[in-house]
């Protein structure tokens, strides 16, 4: 079962989810990561759920044309929406503002790849 890591306010949540889960929706029935995941309509229009990926992004598919839209360049910087990814192997990631993610990764804290 994937392990799944979120950073967020300087705290750090893990659990495990079935294969091919969305995150999203399991914090919209109370499951891990529900209360650590931000998120708001789930359909990728409000970009609340929006978190960087630090480590298992290879795994992810490419983004879908509602990220390209919600996100642009930010993209390549990492982030993605949690609401359109369906979760297949392990996921790290940051749920914070994009300073608090740039300083968790200067702290060494966690490792961007």
């Amino acid at each position: 079962m994937p392990l799944i890591t979120i950073h967020k306010n300087g705290e750090t949540y893990e659990g495990e989810v079935q294969p091919n889960t969305n995150l999203v929706v399991r914090a919209g029935i109370r499951q891990f990561p529900y209360p650590h995941l931000s998120y708001g309509c789930g359909m990728g229009k409000c970009a609340k759920c929006m978190c960087k990926v630090v480590k298992g992004g290879e795994a992810l598919p490419e983004p879908n044309w509602k990220e390209k839209k919600m996100l642009g360049t930010q993209l390549e910087q990492g982030y993605r929406l949690a609401c359109q990814l369906w979760v297949e192997k392990d996921l790290e990631l940051v749920q914070d503002s994009p300073a608090s993610a740039t300083d968790l990764s200067r702290s060494g804290a966690i490792t961007t790849s």
